[in-house]
């Protein structure tokens, strides 16, 4: 079936409300704020060095990856909550394994951070 040009527009509308509502909840997640604040002071601090184009686009990739991979843990948390409402050693598992891709990503990041980063602040002193 083929849909029109508004069908279409209404279709994509819908998703990215879905998407913002999303975000609005992922907000309410302690982490997901702290990660924002250390995010904005990165971008800051490349704004201060001049970074390159690459550099920042190196940045901004981990830093979205970081912030997605939160997200996708608290989706998996609230949804293992939903599920399973009573406590299940599985379920603490699963939970455990999401998070541990969170500090995965947020190593990563810590370390292309350092090494853009360090070398710039070194030369400060």
């Amino acid at each position: 079936m083929h849909l029109d040009s508004k069908g279409n527009k209404k279709k994509r509308t819908v998703g990215f409300t879905f998407a913002l509502r999303g975000w609005k909840y992922a907000w309410k997640e302690r982490n997901l704020r702290l990660q924002a604040v250390v995010a904005a002071f990165v971008l800051l601090m490349g704004v201060f060095f001049q970074l390159a184009t690459m550099e920042w686009i190196i940045l901004v990739f981990v830093i979205g990856l970081v912030i997605a991979m939160e997200m996708i843990n608290t989706a998996v948390e609230r949804l293992l909550d939903y599920l399973a409402p009573e406590f299940h050693p599985q379920a603490g598992v699963i939970k455990d394994i999401a998070a541990g891709s969170v500090l995965a990503a947020a190593v990563a990041a810590a370390i292309i951070g350092a090494i853009i980063f360090l070398p710039r602040i070194v030369q400060l002193f």
